[in-house]
């Protein structure tokens, strides 16, 4: 008999587990959505962490026994419900700032999310089809998967269950094995929950595991990775201008925008650091030279340090084979003992770049030199940090700060990070208070304080064990004044980066594909 579409439940099953096994594909379908579509509530800025549990628990319960096609489907459905509720902050930058039709921009929410979800579907089916109701392999398949989403076609790191556990205990392994370490406590804790409601007499060992995961995380925490240099913390003014998105970028809004963070800088001239956001200078260096070195010296008449986004266009990489001259989306560091320039690695496909740009502008030499059809260039991965006072500080830029591996190889050899946004493109939606939240995780992982400026909020100092410490108002003008540390050491996930946890989670699976090949043997010679 078929175990994986048996209908009839095993000896060690309960109720539970018979009533699910006679449930028929539609509802599954439907719970499995719902339950994917919950799954947001457990992030920022709703904070329900245990929804983080039980929702992995419910896909956990509604792909028992199933077969590997059927539990592709229903991980499908989950994974459409998580990304059209979790990213539908897309919807206010395709429709309302991209000038999509609203029915237009719903329709390419649903294909991300039916895109997206595959990551689910793929991940399950392969744990149904080759480790039937093995909680452990079902934990490695999802974590896997979160990771597949940050490089797959560039990547779209987004909504990893790990975030839940933030500001909570279960986050005391993110300086060991980053975000996917906190997902692979939170998805085996649910599952687990799941595989004992169902069949508790066959689960009970693995329980015991898994309470032991959650003594050693709770007790990591009381150790610390980083310590505080023993020099004075520096004293930043975080500058946000809150510039409407439809002004920013007009050329006959550019005076005004120079001026209102002009204005609201001048009474921050004198502490050791002053922070722009992405972009706050909205046209190359090049346009903009007297205004930058008028208040580079002013900055530097009063000791401090000038940080700002801006675009950066490359004159000198400008070659002959060019069709363009390279432009960045960048931050520049100037004034007093401040200098340094960092070029954003990570763009936002279609946003920032067009994907496949060259095989167009082959197709369509019209394309060539036409630099309003150019994409911004990525800038390299060997940057030094930006040079703040004696200290080194790492750098992100907006989307940037959602890569947990491009983080973290910028921190380190830094004493402190900074991020510079723009999520004006969001509007009220909740993406930038996920995107704040992601900025704590990468806080947490590095053991490392993270300062964020931004155009419209949320801007935020951060400690090195990801709290936020100060927090500006969303959509106002603000100065955001505090302290920050410099920091020295590196924590394992600094100096390993994805390579443990994705190690341990490809022994799972082998081991688990020897106990499954051990077990059939056992059958065939009895």
């Amino acid at each position: 008999m078929n175990l994986a579409a048996s209908p009839f439940p095993m000896a060690d099953e309960t109720r539970l587990a018979d009533w699910l096994l006679r449930l028929p594909l539609l509802p599954r379908l439907l719970a499995s959505l719902c339950a994917g579509a919950a799954l947001p509530l457990a992030f920022a800025p709703y904070d329900v962490w245990w929804v983080a549990l039980l929702s992995p628990a419910l896909l956990f319960a509604l792909v028992y026994r199933q077969s590997g096609w059927r539990s592709f489907w229903l991980a499908e459905a989950f994974g459409t419900g998580l990304w059209c509720t979790g990213a539908f902050w897309l919807y206010t930058s395709i429709h309302q700032f991209g000038d999509t039709p609203a029915v237009l921009a719903l329709l390419m929410i649903g294909f991300v999310g039916v895109v997206m979800g595959l990551f689910n579907a793929v991940s399950v089916a392969l744990s149904q089809r080759f480790f039937q109701g093995q909680v452990l392999a079902f934990t490695a398949f999802w974590v896997i998967a979160e990771w597949c989403k940050t490089w797959v076609f560039t990547g779209f790191p987004w909504l990893f269950a790990g975030y839940a556990a933030t500001s909570h205990a279960l986050g005391n392994l993110a300086p060991l094995g980053g975000v996917f370490a906190v997902s692979a406590v939170l998805v085996g804790l649910g599952s687990t929950f799941a595989a004992l409601a169902l069949a508790p007499r066959r689960y009970g060992l693995l329980s015991l595991l898994m309470l032991g995961v959650v003594v050693l995380t709770v007790y990591v925490g009381h150790y610390r990775f980083t310590q505080r240099l023993n020099t004075p913390p520096l004293s930043v003014s975080l500058i946000q201008g809150n510039i409407p998105q439809d002004l920013k970028w007009l050329t006959t809004y550019r005076e005004r925008t120079l001026q209102i963070y002009g204005n609201l800088s001048k009474s921050e001239w004198g502490r050791d650091l002053v922070v722009w956001p992405e972009s706050s200078i909205p046209m190359f260096q090049t346009e903009a030279m007297e205004f930058i070195a008028a208040t580079r010296d002013t900055a530097r008449k009063a000791h401090s340090v000038w940080i700002t986004g801006i675009p950066y266009l490359a004159e000198e990489e400008l070659t002959p084979q060019s069709d363009y001259t390279p432009f960045y989306n960048a931050i520049v560091a100037l004034g007093d003992n401040g200098h340094g320039l960092y070029k954003k690695q990570r763009l936002v496909p279609f946003g920032e770049y067009v994907p496949f740009e060259g095989a167009l502008k082959w197709v369509l030499p019209s394309l060539k030199n036409d630099v309003s059809m150019s994409s911004f260039s990525a800038g390299s991965s060997d940057q030094k940090p930006l040079s703040v006072k004696g200290h080194a500080m790492a750098a992100a830029i907006c989307y940037e700060v959602a890569y947990p591996d491009l983080t973290r190889r910028n921190a380190r050899g830094s004493n402190f990070l900074v991020t510079v946004s723009n999520d004006a493109w969001f509007g009220t939606s909740d993406g930038p208070l996920q995107h704040l939240q992601m900025v704590q995780m990468r806080a947490r992982e590095t053991g490392r304080w993270f300062i964020r400026a931004t155009n419209t909020g949320v801007s935020a100092f951060i400690d090195d064990q990801g709290r936020i410490v100060s927090r500006s108002p969303q959509f106002k003008v603000a100065v955001l004044r505090d302290q920050l540390p410099a920091m020295t050491g590196e924590t394992p996930y600094m100096r390993w980066g994805d390579l443990p946890i994705m190690l341990i989670c490809m022994s799972i699976l082998m081991l688990s594909a020897l106990g499954q090949w051990w077990r059939t043997r056992k059958r065939t010679q009895s």
